[in-house]
């Protein structure tokens, strides 16, 4: 695996804690990142910002949506300086790009640029979501790792895989080893939003989901175990 798109939960930064950034979980992050960046493996990395705000979620408490979104997006970029951060406290060479411009904050996305960072050794986290209003870091994810042709876009979650149902919920439910775009879009599996997961589709990009919480797992993946879920094609 020469090239992966990381995408992270926001809520997942939060930790034990509740609410914000976990200053324990963020070091757990990226000590495991920088573990296989030394494996030689180039990192793309997206973060939400739910664990600080979600433009959803501000509109339906009133917020004009288009405004809601763009905080949104500058809730990924706190958590993306937040995790670049960690990883340069540890000697990892790490760049923050921002889907708008926000020098010097971050240096704009391109593609081109990316690519060059992440030949030179950096992990490149790319912050802002698509730039647009409407669309969610799912979509964001999916858009740049196509973007930067990664061998699969990995969803580190708080869950181990996916499921027949909400196994918080629901005991009875069952993990997938491995399913298809069309099962999950047909089964109406909350893998992601729908946009990202057509995205996906049409692209032939997989999406492996693993549980990112616990530590060692992201190096599991890489090394090939089969801890989590591999969306794919037919």
């Amino acid at each position: 695996m020469k090239r992966i798109l990381l995408k992270l939960s926001g809520e997942s930064l939060m930790g034990e804690k509740g609410y914000g950034i976990d200053e324990k979980r963020l070091a757990d992050y990226a000590t495991q990142i920088q573990n296989i960046a030394q494996k030689g493996v180039q990192i793309g990395i997206v973060i939400g910002g739910g664990n600080i705000f979600r433009g959803l979620s501000g509109a339906q408490k009133g917020f004009d949506r288009v405004k809601g979104d763009q905080m949104g997006m500058l809730a990924t970029v706190i958590n993306s300086l937040a995790l670049c951060s960690a990883l340069e406290a540890i000697g990892q060479k790490v760049r923050v790009m921002t889907s708008v411009r926000m020098e010097p904050v971050g240096e704009l996305y391109s593609t081109a640029a990316a690519l060059r960072l992440m030949e030179e050794g950096n992990v490149v986290i790319i912050a802002g979501g698509t730039g647009n209003p409407y669309f969610t870091t799912d979509t964001a994810s999916v858009l740049r790792a196509i973007e930067i042709k990664a061998d699969v876009m990995m969803n580190g979650t708080r869950v181990d895989g996916i499921y027949t149902a909400d196994p918080e919920k629901d005991p009875t439910a069952t993990k997938f080893t491995e399913i298809t775009y069309d099962e999950v879009l047909n089964r109406n599996l909350r893998v992601m939003d729908l946009t990202a997961i057509t995205m996906c589709r049409e692209n032939k990009m997989p999406i492996y989901v693993f549980d990112m919480d616990t530590v060692g797992n992201l190096e599991k993946v890489i090394n090939g175990e089969q801890i989590g879920t591999l969306v794919k094609p037919e």
